[in-house]
């Protein structure tokens, strides 16, 4: 069996483990903040705090902007379900909106329809790696100044709609010229075992708010938050006499550990390498389907965006729902693993009875015909050409 997407586990990763491991600090320590500082200098964003999940450092980021009841945040609905579930467990309400017919990113046109008076936050998804268009909604904000209504005084200091990217798929993707993590107010990475960069279970928090935030004591109010509310973390505790702390507020505990960020550190070194690999794989899923008039293919880069090629989504025209998972059963009875992203979130039982799935149409036709194919660094040429081969024999099986 080929698999879908397997972590690099090699033995530099191993080693700097078990480095870790001897050292005696393996919860939040140098490792962590060596992390988080050069995802900031990668990034080119202001700070970056690491956390144990993007969920949670959706979450807490949500609840530190103070978005609750009464509030709405924009998402597409085209996503996994923890970008709806962060918003949910504020108390704010979600609003979903439909996605772009070309892409797999967020309507702008479906955005403009959706903002009111209430709306705190845009959370534009990047979905395979691809960014979504943050000019246009930036321009959105700016048309929308007059209406918004801000709740504390962080949201007065900034005076509109917040942009709070989800980024879980698109480390490392650029839009023009600035990477994932300095073209939004605030941008959320997800370092989990099958993203491009992983730390096992993980993320991170990117602060890129505008030059009137002091974002070196958003840094530390933030670690904070995460810590349950600590005043001073267990690095800052081992210091000579320096044992007592204080609790400031009732936080959180979602601190990323040494580690994790072991594994992190070896993964950014040589995120380069991964990037040009998975480049190289698409270029052949390119190349081997490029003849085929049913298989259309997905965007790697235009004027303004490149991907970090996390998922490669290839979309079979003129087929069902049915037909497609036709297809897939019969692309793993020939040992190739693949996935479908994703089902758009009215269709999951969480979401169902608030939402209407024929409320978004495009959605659910791009759903409808994509196959997610296998993309990562172990894959071999050949098994991506077998791969293809497996992918056309699906098809013909299917449909002919």
């Amino acid at each position: 069996m080929i698999p879908f997407s397997p972590p690099r586990i090699d033995q530099k990763i191993i080693d700097e483990v078990v480095a870790t491991l001897q050292s005696g600090w393996i919860s939040t320590g140098p490792r962590t903040k060596k992390f988080e500082k050069e995802i900031s200098a990668y990034c080119s964003c202001k700070t970056t705090v690491a956390v144990s999940s993007w969920t949670m450092g959706m979450e807490v980021f949500l609840r530190w902007w103070g978005i609750g009841p009464g509030d709405e945040v924009i998402i597409p609905v085209y996503t996994y379900c923890a970008s709806a579930n962060v918003v949910l467990h504020t108390g704010a309400k979600v609003i979903m909106v439909d996605i772009n017919a070309e892409d797999f990113n967020i309507s702008i046109e479906k955005i403009k329809a959706a903002i009111t008076s209430r709306t705190k936050v845009i959370m534009p998804v990047d979905i395979a790696g691809l960014p979504c268009d943050y000019d246009s909604i930036y321009n959105l904000i700016e048309e929308n100044r007059s209406i918004f209504q801000p709740n504390n005084e962080k949201q007065r200091q900034l005076g509109r709609i917040l942009i709070a990217a989800d980024a879980a798929h698109s480390f490392g993707a650029k839009y023009k010229d600035k990477r994932a993590g300095a073209y939004a107010d605030i941008t959320c990475f997800s370092f989990h075992a099958v993203k491009n960069l992983t730390t096992a279970e993980g993320g991170a928090v990117c602060f890129n708010l505008p030059d009137n935030f002091d974002h070196e004591e958003i840094y530390k109010e933030f670690c904070i938050k995460i810590l349950h509310g600590q005043s001073k973390d267990a690095l800052a505790k081992m210091q000579k006499g320096a044992w007592k702390y204080d609790v400031l507020e009732a936080g959180y505990k979602c601190n990323m550990t040494d580690i994790q960020a072991a594994i992190g550190l070896i993964e950014l070194d040589r995120y380069q390498e991964n990037m040009d690999r998975r480049a190289s794989i698409f270029g052949l899923y390119y190349n081997g389907f490029k003849d085929c008039s049913w298989a259309i293919l997905p965007i790697e880069k235009d004027l303004d965006r490149s991907t970090c090629y996390h998922l490669f989504q290839l979309c079979i025209d003129g087929i069902t729902e049915e037909q497609r998972d036709a297809i897939i059963h019969e692309i793993f009875e020939k040992d190739v693993a693949v996935n479908v992203h994703f089902q758009p979130l009215p269709l999951l039982s969480a979401y169902k009875d608030d939402f209407d799935i024929s409320n978004y149409p495009t959605a659910y036709a791009k759903y409808a015909c994509e196959i997610s194919l296998p993309v990562y660094f172990q894959l071999t040429d050949e098994q991506v050409l077998y791969i293809i081969d497996a992918v056309k024999f699906a098809y013909h099986k299917v449909m002919v």
